[in-house]
Order: structure tokens, then C-alpha cells, then sequence
């Protein structure tokens, strides 16, 4: 993943046993600094496209098929807003499988219900009287929208397992907005001078800051 190869420098006295003084640095990644999509651009849907993550795929095999390059992994899961993986990501069949089985201790609690939800209703005329997927109690009823069942009433309901309900939720992360290709180069730019210093007392160079290691001892 490229994206560490982005992040600026810090370089921290050496506190290790093997130091050869105050004059000795380590280098490290500031993995403080973290880039984020512009809000401005949040609502520009013109620069980006609806992608549906398929079974197994990886975000760098994202990055290689839309924009020839998997070190742009990380350019997927920006704009996708991916911050955590894999609890943001799509698993596979299998992984969420064994998931649930390790969640609901089996099988069995696996396909108990987790909730029940409503079925869509229409009257005769084909309008919807009752939307499909409310979450509402088992024993929910409504009147018959039948004219010939007047008087009646209905359990317009269906139960939803524990499995249904996280195969539901792990479906609704396949759906993620990615960058065009024409805007890779302006976006990686911008990447870029949003991670490079200005001067400063601690200024090494664009790319490192030099940070003084305070060590904490006992009196």
C-alpha cells in the first residue's frame, strides 16, 4: 500500500540501547497526519462512480482494474471512505459464514430470528398501503385491504434471521463511490502538498520534521 510511501517524515532522537548519542535519529512515518476526500467535493457526483465490490475483490485489485495501478489501493478506500479494515470491507461468502457461526455459536443460533420486518402491502388498485423491511413486533397487523375480506385483518410480517440480518449488513458495503481516472493525478497531487510541511523550529526538510524525545524517568 502506497499510502505510507505518501505520509511525511518524523525523525525522533534514538532512545534505543545501540544510540551513539543525542546526534542519532530514527526515522519513522507520521502516521498522524491522515489525508480525507474535501468536503466540498463530498457532493460532486460527477467525479465519481458507483462500484459494487464483488465476491473476494481487494481493494488494490479495485485500483489495478479502474485505474491500472494497485498502489493506488489506498486512493479506493479514501474515497470510499474504508478507515477500517476489514470492518468496513465486505467479507466473502465463506468468511461470513464462519463469522456467524462463531457469533451465534452455531448454526442453530445462526438462523434464529434476529427480528421480524414488514412484507409490502398494496391495495387493488396496486398502491402501497404498507412499505416492505419496517422493523415492527412479531404479532404486527393491519386491516385487509381486500374488499372482499372486509372486516379482516392481516400479519403482513416475515421473520429475519441473525444470518439474514449480517448478510444484509455485509451487502450494504459493497456499494462504494470511487474517483474517476481523469481525476487520479489532480487527487494524488493534492495528497501530496496536504502532507508536506511549511518551516518551522523543526523543520528538516518538506517531507521530515526533527521531534525532541522527552524520556520520562523516575526521580
Amino acid at each position: 500500500m502506497t499510502y505510507f510511501r505518501e505520509l511525511p517524515n518524523l525523525e525522533y532522537e534514538n532512545f534505543l540501547s545501540d544510540s551513539n548519542g543525542s546526534g542519532d535519529y530514527i526515522l519513522m512515518k507520521n502516521i498522524f497526519v491522515r489525508g480525507k476526500l474535501r468536503d466540498d467535493l463530498q457532493n460532486v457526483f460527477t467525479i465519481f462512480n458507483k462500484y459494487i465490490i464483488e465476491e473476494n475483490e481487494r481493494p488494490d485489485q479495485i485500483a489495478l482494474k479502474l485505474y491500472g495501478d494497485p498502489g493506488l489501493d489506498w486512493v479506493v478506500r479514501m474515497v470510499g471512505e474504508v478507515t477500517n479494515m476489514p470492518n468496513d470491507w465486505p467479507l466473502s461468502s465463506q468468511q461470513l459464514y464462519e463469522f456467524c457461526v462463531e457469533k451465534y455459536d452455531g448454526e442453530k443460533g445462526m438462523y434464529e430470528t434476529k427480528y421480524y420486518q414488514t412484507t409490502e402491502v398494496r391495495d387493488p388498485q396496486g398502491r402501497i398501503l404498507l412499505a416492505g423491511g419496517l422493523t415492527v413486533d412479531k404479532n404486527f397487523t393491519i386491516p385487509d385491504p381486500d374488499p372482499d375480506h372486509q372486516g379482516n385483518i392481516i400479519n403482513p410480517t416475515e421473520p429475519v434471521t441473525n444470518y439474514a440480518y449480517e448478510t444484509n449488513l455485509n451487502d450494504s458495503k459493497r456499494e462504494i463511490y470511487v474517483l474517476k481516472k481523469g481525476y487520479i493525478g489532480q487527487f494524488v497531487s493534492d495528497m501530496r502538498d496536504v502532507t508536506t510541511y511549511g518551516f518551522n523550529s523543526e523543520f528538516v526538510n518538506p517531507k521530515t520534521l526533527r521531534v525532541s524525545n522527552t524520556r520520562v524517568t523516575n526521580p
